[in-house]
């Protein structure tokens, strides 16, 4: 059973810095790769940034030289290191692992940044 467990979401002001966690279980983790979406109130399920299984990062532009994302693969962990949070980048945070067609999401965790 494949399971992805977000964790680390919060209350934050704006300027602050959160890092978000997922903890992967039931895949191979090392072939997959892995990513973070967030999905804000009224709006579409966005990408924010992915990792392949060789490391290769991508993000949105509207994370650049904010946030960071990294993969353990001994722990079969994923993380996103959000520093610089503004009040839009609330939202619920999801993990996803993803390989060809085949994709699992985490249940989310929630992050608010206060003004």
């Amino acid at each position: 059973q494949v399971q992805l467990q977000e964790s680390g979401g919060g209350l934050v002001q704006a300027g602050g810095s959160l890092r978000l966690s997922c903890a992967a279980s039931g895949i191979n983790f090392n072939i997959f790769t892995m990513g973070w979406y967030r999905q804000a109130p009224g709006k579409q399920r966005e990408s924010v940034a992915t990792i392949t299984s060789s490391s290769r990062t991508n993000y949105a532009d509207f994370v650049k030289g904010r946030f960071t994302i990294s993969r353990d693969n001994a722990k079969k962990a994923v993380y996103l290191q959000m520093n610089s949070l503004k009040p839009e980048d609330t939202a619920i945070y999801y993990c996803a692992a993803q390989i060809l067609s085949n994709a699992y999401w985490g249940q989310g965790t929630q992050v608010t940044v206060s003004s």
